[in-house]
């Protein structure tokens, strides 16, 4: 979906009032403003909005999330487990800068070569992933200690030295 970010997930219902507990990865405990548009993607491709009416901060991660119609425990079933986008504009207000998340649409060069920019970021235990558009598909740049060399958050650009030849499964 263009101009919108993948944020996190509906993990759970919480209470009996309709509200859900939103995982994330926006890097600080986040407070949705009231009236603002998420949207959820409950079939691949099909993103459907919902206001939200309240939202408080559970954790770093996570955030419990009232959105308009929906009252009771029974009427967030369907939407459990589905992926949680925003709008470019309220990923700025909600996510933390220095947050992985935030890296996206970021320039990747090894060493002076541009690779892509990054369209998601995959956080692992011991290292994230970059998935940037290479050539005719998809690659997917490891950021860790080994490789990581500058995160350049004025100009947007992340510099890695990576291993030879680990571009060339993306080649053919």
């Amino acid at each position: 979906m263009d101009n919108y970010i993948h944020i996190g997930k509906i993990a759970a219902s919480f209470g009996l009032k309709g509200e859900v507990v939103v995982v994330h990865a926006l890097g600080k405990p986040s407070l949705f403003p009231k009236g603002s548009v998420v949207f959820i993607e409950k079939l691949k491709g099909s993103y459907i909005p919902h206001f939200t009416e309240s939202s408080k901060p559970k954790s770093d991660s996570e955030t419990i999330l009232k959105l308009e119609g929906l009252n009771t425990k029974e009427s967030l079933f369907p939407l459990l487990q589905k992926k949680l986008w925003v709008n470019e504009e309220l990923f700025q207000q909600l996510a933390d800068k220095n947050a992985p998340i935030g890296l996206l649409d970021y320039k990747v060069f090894d060493n002076k070569t541009f690779l892509g920019n990054v369209t998601e970021v995959i956080e692992q235990p011991h290292q994230l992933l970059l998935v940037i558009n290479y050539k005719a598909g998809q690659a997917y740049i490891p950021v860790h200690t080994e490789t990581l060399k500058k995160i350049d958050r004025k100009t947007k650009e992340v510099h890695v030295q990576l291993p030879e030849g680990l571009l060339d499964v993306y080649e053919s």
